[in-house]
């Protein structure tokens, strides 16, 4: 039975990047994470040490600070897709780059003074090969409760079902959501702060019957509000509350006081997607 090479990419993992824009008197702010992934004409490496095709890790990273320096970083999608077609049109024995970027934000003080904030980090992964070029961005880290509106009844029960009917329960999670976009050049601002408004809008505005169809309404409400966006996909948490029981201290609890849950915790997870949209050309599943 023989042995054979199978799928394999190499890269640069996690290279910090703090970009200041002193743009006069008032400066500009870029936090980023920045991963590279090449993949292609590499099987040499792997089966013989062969490195002749092998741009080094460390060399990716300097074409991150380098290209920082020299075009400056706007948004995500726009330097990931830089860095992208970089590196399959420079070198002939790469067929295929994933940039993947998380962002983080800050929020301005003053002219040129900020204060990080902890409540999301932006997230945006490009792929560029023969197949064609593929923007997709996110969030993380979102969280967001509804502390009403929310039910949950009418499921399977069996033999080792203790869950009781909910017809008032507080809805939490921490987004984390994914959106592919149909094409590789879009307003990236204007699209990420819209479909972030649709995702969060939907949630609040959504009286719930399940969080499998908030996960829908969050995604049916990014396609309907950006025309950009071609696919949707989402990882829900579901961040448990339940509610604690008071009787020992002989007080009632009238759905007020609640112990936050922290494992083991259900996990939902869908994708939803504009009819017709081109399809995919990059495996890019959360």
């Amino acid at each position: 039975m023989g042995i054979v090479l199978g799928p394999n990419r190499y890269g640069k993992a996690e290279t910090r990047l703090v970009r200041v824009h002193r743009d006069g008197e008032t400066h500009g702010l870029v936090d980023l994470n920045v991963s590279i992934a090449l993949s292609g004409d590499l099987a040499a490496t792997h089966l013989t040490g062969d490195n002749s095709g092998v741009l080094p890790t460390d060399t990716m990273k300097n074409t991150v600070y380098a290209f920082a320096g020299r075009h400056g970083v706007a948004e995500p999608e726009e330097f990931a897709l830089l860095l992208a077609r970089h590196f399959v049109d420079s070198q002939p024995q790469v067929h295929g780059a994933k940039v993947s970027i998380e962002s983080f934000a800050w929020d301005r003080l003053g002219p040129h003074s900020f204060r990080r904030r902890g409540d999301h980090v932006r997230t945006t992964v490009v792929s560029v090969s023969a197949a064609g070029t593929q923007v997709v961005s996110g969030v993380t880290g979102l969280v967001l409760l509804n502390s009403t509106d929310s039910e949950f009844h009418g499921f399977v029960q069996d033999e080792f079902t203790t869950l009781p009917p909910a017809t008032d329960r507080i809805l939490a999670t921490a987004v984390d959501a994914r959106w592919r976009h149909a094409g590789d050049d879009a307003d990236w601002a204007a699209s990420f702060e819209g479909a972030l408004e649709a995702l969060i809008g939907a949630f609040t505005g959504t009286y719930s019957y399940s969080l499998q169809q908030t996960l829908y309404a969050m995604g049916a409400g990014v396609l309907e509000n950006r025309p950009e966006v071609a696919e949707v996909r989402l990882a829900l948490p579901n961040k448990h509350h339940y509610l604690a029981d008071l009787s020992p201290f002989g007080l009632d609890n009238p759905n007020e006081v609640f112990i936050a849950g922290d494992r083991p915790y259900g996990l939902i997870e869908g994708s939803v997607a504009r009819e017709g949209a081109p399809t995919a050309t990059a495996e890019w599943w959360l």
